[in-house]
């Protein structure tokens, strides 16, 4: 028999109403560790968008610390870089009194626990917004070697692109001067695909929702590996 939802900790999972894979981080964690979600509006995918998805982040994490959770998790890679994320931790931790952490945060951490400096930067981002994140990179110390994945409208068009379709993205992708492959945005359905692509091009990748899980657990005391979602959770946290 398999250990209960939330027996080791509950996390309390904020997401953009309009993304379809927020089960992604349920479906990677180990036993015992329970994402509860509460959705922020998000229709569309540009800057002012992501700005807009704070408004109003007080009541949503309130809702979340009614279920006693553990920590909060502010997952929207796009939206959490451009709004800063120690604002946004700021926030919804004096709001609620429980930790928070960012999705961006989860990324940069990430990295940098792989050593990877060179990437191939992969997202379904309008080019504003992916504009921003080359620069919030390069400021952390980051190069974007190479960049791929089409410019979608609208989270639901974004969640629409299936696992194959970032397969023969990151095929396409001109990786040779890359020591890692970063699959940026919480609304990307990867998690299927990141053992396959770092088998096809021989480095480890990042993505958004396996970076959030895997910095949830390191700061939850949970390091146990979970494998079969790349090189970042193969490994004991």
């Amino acid at each position: 028999m398999g250990i209960g939802f939330g027996t080791a900790a509950r996390v309390g999972h904020l997401y953009p109403s309009g993304g379809l894979c927020d089960y992604e981080v349920q479906l990677m964690a180990p036993s015992g560790v329970q994402f509860l979600t509460t959705r922020m509006p998000f229709r569309r995918t540009g800057v002012a968008d992501d700005l807009a998805l704070a408004e109003g982040l007080e009541a949503h994490a309130a809702l979340l610390a009614d279920a006693a959770v553990d920590l909060i998790a502010f997952n929207c890679t796009a939206a959490s870089m451009l709004l800063g994320p120690a604002r946004v931790n700021e926030r919804i931790t004096a709001a609620t009194g429980i930790p928070s952490v960012t999705t961006i945060e989860a990324v940069l951490e990430a990295l940098a626990h792989l050593g990877a400096h060179r990437l191939v930067l992969l997202d379904p981002y309008p080019q504003e917004v992916e504009e921003a994140e080359v620069a919030h990179l390069a400021a952390a110390g980051h190069e974007v070697v190479a960049r791929g994945g089409p410019e979608c409208a609208t989270p639901v068009e974004q969640g629409c692109l299936t696992p194959e379709e970032w397969r023969r993205i990151a095929r396409a992708a001109d990786a040779r001067r890359a020591d890692a492959v970063l699959i940026s945005c919480a609304g990307a359905q990867v998690a299927a695909s990141i053992a396959e692509i770092e088998d096809a091009l021989g480095i480890p990748v990042v993505a958004s929702n396996q970076a959030l899980l895997w910095k949830v657990l390191r700061m939850l005391d949970l390091p146990a590996p979970v494998p079969g979602y790349g090189r970042l959770l193969s490994e004991e946290s």
